[in-house]
């Protein structure tokens, strides 16, 4: 794998920034390859994501075809998103993402090592 090309039209790194920037966006993805989620069930399982960001990534994440919006013609209205395939495409990226974070020592992140449970896990 090369990485000397840093223009989007060549390089896959920098395509999948422009479609995962942020923290958040991957951590939506995260959330979504557990299942759909509605709106509230994402806003829940990241606790310090603003309504406006949320709404934004999902938005552009439809855009883009990572992300399906269901609306239900239901009292009171019901909005399912759900990965596409090419989002399910996602999970070895993200998959790869976690097993390299976790078998980083915690003082990396800050972390006392006996407080990290992928240490404790590994022991």
């Amino acid at each position: 794998m090369r990485f000397d090309h840093c223009d989007l039209q060549e390089c896959g790194v920098a395509r999948f920034l422009s479609l995962l920037d942020g923290p958040w966006a991957t951590l939506i993805v995260r959330e979504l390859l557990k299942g759909p989620h509605r709106f509230n069930e994402l806003a829940e399982a990241l606790p310090r994501i603003s309504a406006h960001t949320l709404t934004s990534r999902l938005r552009t994440f439809e855009k883009h075809g990572l992300v399906t919006r269901t609306a239900y013609p239901e009292i009171p209205p019901r909005v399912v998103y759900e990965l596409t395939p090419v989002g399910q495409d996602l999970r070895p990226v993200l998959e790869a993402m976690n097993t390299w974070a976790l078998s980083l020592p915690a003082s990396v992140f800050g972390l006392d090592e006996d407080e990290d449970p992928a240490h404790t896990a590994a022991h």
